[in-house]
């Protein structure tokens, strides 16, 4: 089948390396390291290295779990397929109407992010340069994104790889300068619990620098609704999943072990994501021009992430489309590139009149933050469902391959991992460092709650119709052709 596109996605189209980077640019490492992961420094000040490695733990359970299924169950539904095998086809049906969803409002998200970003960074070296003329800047990226999905899933990840390369490199190479400076300051201090914040001292700074740093690694599933168009999927699909969240996990123990070691330990409460003790900062003070390439990678981070993420919107609507739960235009392909056209032009529309229509209502960083809540609740969310659907899969389908350890244990400690970071995200404090969330912020929880409220309304509708419709949403759609030697299919799941 390699090539085929007589029916359905471009099969073989990609390998092990555009689909790990497809994960590693949904998990926008740049802005990570500069934006998310500081503010776990108000907790765990000097000992954020620490936190960021029990996040790293936490992470990898879940993303085994989502490694296992991909592996078994190689499908552009992804997550919904899982689920659909491993609890229920209706759950399966709730968690892709969910995932689709926040998906499709990632790139608006990352467009607010690099409109307020490029503004603010040239009122700052020219002010007369408006602050607020961050609009045109979201467009050109919204565009530059369609046409990357337009011209197919190769154009797509390649394009995706060479944004990730250049984010990560210019981190990893200023890691390395910071500590070469710190000279006899380097110390794995860091790496216990003397340097927390004052308030939350020892274990409980770390955990709550953990929780806050857990966020910086979702996206690592990103490669796994491209399972159709990827060489070998049943075995890259596993690779590119762990691989991405091993490594820029340990992208992100360098980086924050080299600014907290540069900054000073016992100062590093006071860091964050912006003002002169920041990455940037920093970068002005000490490096000269070397601000710039971090700005840049900054940039590309978002564009990246959300060129993959527009990917995994479109690929996991043509999936729901194809099976009849979603509109079937979704399952529209252009007859040469095999690119899900209806698809990329509604990713275009949602991101342009998400980011411009949020952006004006309120101004952008608002509605960055606003959107950044109702997508990590939902993300969150299906983590913990695919944990549960990784232990439900070889329990109940496939005994003979059952491991204790990678199918139960895993699964237990990965949603216990990210429990605390839901109450997070959606600001419900459980815990003393989780602050409730204000207008508008706080209209995130119900924006969720309607969705998948009509989500619920559109499922009752198709059992009573179609229910063969909402049974083949567990259906391995690479399984419908002869499968190489050796392999055998699991077919469609019945409800």
């Amino acid at each position: 089948m390699s090539g085929d596109s007589s029916s359905g996605l471009l099969r073989d189209a990609i390998g092990l390396r555009e689909v790990l980077f497809q994960s590693i640019t949904a998990m926008a490492p740049a802005a990570a390291v500069a934006a998310s992961i500081p503010a776990g420094a108000a907790f765990a000040g000097g000992s954020l290295p620490l936190s960021v490695v029990v996040a790293l733990v936490a992470c990898l359970f879940t993303a085994s779990c989502v490694a296992e299924l991909a592996r078994r169950l190689p499908a552009a539904g992804s997550v919904a397929t899982y689920s659909a095998q491993g609890l229920h086809p209706a759950v399966g049906f709730l968690v892709g109407w969910g995932y689709v969803f926040v998906e499709a409002l990632v790139p608006a998200l990352l467009l607010l992010q690099l409109g307020f970003t490029t503004a603010g960074t040239l009122h700052q070296e020219w002010p007369s340069y408006p602050e607020n003329l961050w609009w045109p800047w979201s467009l050109l990226g919204a565009v530059i994104i369609a046409l990357a999905g337009y011209f197919g899933v190769r154009a797509s990840a390649r394009f995706g790889t060479v944004l990730g390369v250049f984010e990560v490199l210019v981190f990893v190479v200023f890691a390395v300068l910071l500590i070469g400076q710190a000279g006899g300051d380097n110390t794995l201090s860091v790496f216990g619990t003397s340097h927390t914040a004052g308030g939350f001292d020892g274990i409980s700074g770390i955990f709550a620098g953990s929780v806050c740093t857990v966020l910086a690694f979702t996206g690592f599933e990103a490669a796994a609704p491209l399972a159709e168009e990827t060489k070998n999927p049943r075995r890259t699909m596993r690779r590119a999943v762990l691989g991405a969240a091993l490594s820029i996990g340990l992208v992100y123990v360098l980086t924050t072990y080299a600014m907290s070691v540069y900054f000073g330990p016992d100062r590093f409460a006071g860091f964050g994501g912006s003002g002169a003790a920041s990455w940037e900062g920093v970068a002005r003070a000490s490096f000269g021009l070397f601000w710039v390439l971090l700005f840049l990678a900054v940039v590309n981070s978002t564009v990246a992430n959300a060129n993959a993420c527009a990917n995994v919107s479109t690929r996991t609507a043509f999936a729901l489309g194809r099976i009849g739960v979603f509109p079937q235009a979704f399952a529209r392909l252009h007859p040469l590139r095999r690119s899900p056209v209806m698809g990329v032009a509604v990713q275009f529309v949602i991101a342009v009149g998400a980011s411009l229509g949020l952006g004006f209502a309120h101004d952008p960083v608002t509605a960055f933050v606003l959107l950044t809540t109702v997508i990590v609740t939902v993300i969150i969310g299906v983590y913990i469902i695919v944990n549960l659907s990784c232990a439900g899969y070889f329990l109940r389908r496939r005994r003979d391959a059952f491991n204790p350890v990678l199918h139960l244990l895993f699964p237990v400690l990965g949603i216990v991992a990210f429990v605390p970071a839901l109450l997070t995200a959606a600001g419900i404090p459980a815990f003393d460092f989780v602050s409730e969330l204000s207008a508008p912020v706080s209209y995130a929880g119900p924006v969720v709650g309607v969705w998948m409220l009509i989500g619920i309304v559109v499922l009752v509708v198709l059992l009573r119709r179609h229910p063969e419709r909402v049974a083949q949403t567990g259906r391995i759609h690479l399984d419908d052709t002869p499968a190489p030697a050796g392999k055998t299919g699991t077919g469609a799941v019945q409800p």
